[in-house]
């Protein structure tokens, strides 16, 4: 069955589902807000307003799930907006919905927040144990053990590292900040380009009861990198707090790569302007 849903289709569930439907599949994509439904349906995906609520999804969530087998759960938490949210209870109350669907599959967009800065910057390995402190990442960790835990379908959790891409790099953000703490932890990043690219070779690979860490496998230093993007881009360079000792974390891509056979295509140093 080559038909997919895609709850959420933002800035990567759009060109994903549009991947997807480049490869002959057909996509049911979900979006939040009425006027984006046209716009989904004229790239020929199969658009439903659908938003997760604590107390359950609203909108036609069958007609959404109907005649998939998979499903990608590509919806951020939201935690920063309002800390208040409890992600967990949504997808709590989504899960009855895709037991009684024909949904055998599902991929779960997460985040390497699952892991805390520490000093030293250990090696985030595939086998290493989430342990995060913010609200955010333990709400990221319970969620993950959630879906993982049914038996009703096989879950694959795929952790991003930091996004970057047309339109969006972090650079834009800490350019205009002060006294950044960390100025010496290495830069976890992955391009727009291999998150698709990482989505699409777990779908051809039948890669089901995962979990894995998706980032380029370079890890520059923080002060260094972006310095060096802001001064590419024509923005002022950040200004760091060199005085606190650094912080950090470093995501190992290393069993992804083997597992799925994947190369990273997109570096993250000497990017052109119009890469962001």
């Amino acid at each position: 069955m080559r038909n997919i849903a895609i709850l959420g289709t933002g800035w990567l569930g759009l060109p994903l589902a549009e991947a997807f439907i480049e490869n002959g599949f057909t996509v049911n994509g979900s979006t939040t807000t009425e006027n984006r439904v046209n716009i989904l349906q004229e790239k020929g995906i199969s658009a439903h307003q659908i938003a997760l609520q604590e107390t359950g999804p609203e909108g036609d969530i069958s007609a959404f799930l109907k005649n998939t087998e998979i499903l990608i759960i590509n919806i951020p938490p939201g935690l920063r907006r309002n800390p208040e949210v409890n992600f967990v209870s949504k997808i709590h109350n989504l899960i009855p919905h895709i037991e009684s669907s024909n949904v055998k599959n599902v991929l779960f967009i997460s985040s390497t927040s699952v892991f805390a800065d520490v000093e030293g910057f250990p090696v985030t390995s595939n086998e290493t144990l989430p342990n995060a402190t913010s609200n955010a990442g333990k709400q990221l960790i319970e969620t993950e053990h959630l879906l993982q835990k049914n038996t009703h379908f096989s879950t694959t959790v795929l952790r991003f590292a930091g996004l970057f891409g047309p339109n969006r790099h972090p650079a834009t953000m800490l350019s205009k900040r002060k006294n950044i703490k960390n100025p010496k932890a290495p830069v976890n990043l992955i391009h727009l380009e291999d998150c698709i690219g990482v989505i699409k070779k777990i779908i051809e690979t039948s890669c089901w009861n995962e979990v894995l860490n998706a980032c380029y496998p370079d890890h520059p230093e923080k002060a260094k990198y972006y310095g060096q993007v802001c001064e590419s881009m024509g923005f002022p360079a950040p200004d760091y707090d060199f005085e606190t000792p650094s912080k950090g974390k470093l995501i190992d891509s290393q069993y992804l790569m083997k597992k799925l056979k994947y190369t990273f295509k997109k570096q993250l140093m000497g990017l052109p302007k119009n890469n962001f």
